[in-house]
């Protein structure tokens, strides 16, 4: 009779045994969480280089550049004489922007009239024309605050009375979970999800196809459908402990250890990760035994999950925004536990949630395993059913069987 341990054994040497399935479930999540984030430890695009075209030549249209240029998000590389100029360096790619400061500008202000400067910024890449757009939109209307309060104080107006006429709906943007206002912050705890399902989905689906050993012959035993049907479930059980098993340290050292490592802010407790974490291990490892019983060769199994981790991105829902996908899409992004495990790991980790407060996504998931462990078992079954009767005395490999 098979047991739950026999098959978790078989499995988890079968996983350290054949060389694809220890490279793609072991080494490849090691290689991942050594590189993948090493693009984004700065967090923040810092110093991007513009130009600065000063028509007006005057103290004032110098300290607007000097201070645009202490700012943290954007270098003045240069100061050019004229637009052609900035222009060639635009498309030398030397620099991003272009500052142009009108003539006539430092008169305007003093004359409380408006004085318009305009920024040419490169659009192309979206977060250098964020940095370049928000620092000096920042300088500009700090300088034109602190220029009509002195036109108002010099007026006769009280400084306060001048003050709150020129802001009277002071902002105070604070970043909450995000201290750096970073990228990484933002990318990496949902990218790390993702790298887990694509490595234990492609190498579930590897043990699922690549040969095992020949147990007997097909017609050996013929049993009653009960049993096959507690074998099954057997089976499907005991290879999900062993998945389980081989995850539980790489998964760990994703949601907690790398965080830790590459200074990603974390509130949640690590109990609470690890809860969150299993039914998503468990949705994930069931799935890969469905990958493998419909694609049946190692060779489809790499190449479909090869075209198809591009979209598993962009259906997580962070790399593009949920509101903006089809309704259709955002349910099918849902059979996916990375999906909701995205949505509550990051609340969970980042965001100090408790498991009640992401109840839904937790459910979720839980419902996932039991759908896929469930059609897993359908599966299994059919395969020691036609094991069992089918007309000849043909070998079963172990993959049929155990």
């Amino acid at each position: 009779m098979t047991t739950v341990l026999g098959v978790f054994r078989n499995e988890l040497g079968r996983v350290f045994a054949l060389r694809p399935v220890a490279s793609v479930m072991v080494i490849a999540a090691a290689v991942y969480a050594l590189f993948y984030p090493q693009p984004y430890l700065n967090e923040a695009l810092r110093k991007v280089p513009i130009a600065v075209v000063d028509q007006d030549r005057s103290q004032t249209s110098r300290e607007l550049a000097r201070l645009i240029d202490a700012t943290p998000d954007v270098a003045v590389a240069e100061v050019a004489p004229d637009m052609p100029t900035a222009q060639r360096e635009v498309y030398t790619r030397s620099i991003f922007g272009i500052l142009l400061i009108p003539q006539h500008f430092e008169r305007d202000l003093l004359h409380g009239r408006a004085s318009p400067i305009a920024l040419y910024a490169d659009a192309s890449y979206f977060l250098m024309y964020q940095r370049m757009n928000g620092a000096v939109t920042a300088v500009s209307r700090t300088m034109g605050t602190n220029f009509e309060v002195s036109r108002l104080v010099g007026l006769g107006v009280d400084l306060p009375v001048a003050e709150a006429a020129t802001d009277p709906m002071p902002f105070i943007p604070v970043p909450l979970f995000n201290p750096q206002g970073g990228y990484a912050t933002y990318i990496l705890p949902a990218a790390f999800v993702l790298i887990l399902q694509q490595t234990l989905l492609i190498g579930v689906g590897l043990l699922g196809t690549l040969p095992g050993a020949i147990v007997g012959p097909a017609g050996a035993a013929r049993r009653r459908f009960s049993d096959m049907a507690l074998e099954s479930i057997v089976i499907v059980a005991g290879k999900l402990l062993a998945y389980l098993t081989v995850e539980s340290l790489i998964v760990s050292t994703y949601l907690i250890g790398l965080p830790y490592l590459y200074g990603i802010p974390r509130l949640g407790s690590v109990t609470t990760i690890l809860a969150f974490a299993l039914p998503f291990t468990l949705a994930v490892g069931a799935l890969g035994l469905l990958v493998a019983a419909v694609l049946r060769k190692p060779l489809a199994v790499q190449l479909v999950f090869a075209a198809i981790g591009l979209p598993f991105f962009f259906l997580a829902g962070f790399a593009w925004p949920v509101e903006a996908m089809p309704t259709a899409v955002k349910w099918l992004a849902k059979l996916l536990p990375s999906t909701l495990a995205i949505d509550g790991l990051v609340d969970v980790a980042q965001l100090g949630a408790s498991l009640s407060d992401v109840r839904s996504e937790f459910l979720g998931l839980w419902l996932l395993v039991a759908a896929y462990a469930g059609i897993a078992v359908i599966v299994e079954f059919n395969k020691r059913r036609l094991a069992a009767y089918p007309g000849s005395d043909q070998p079963v490999r172990a993959q049929e069987v155990l």
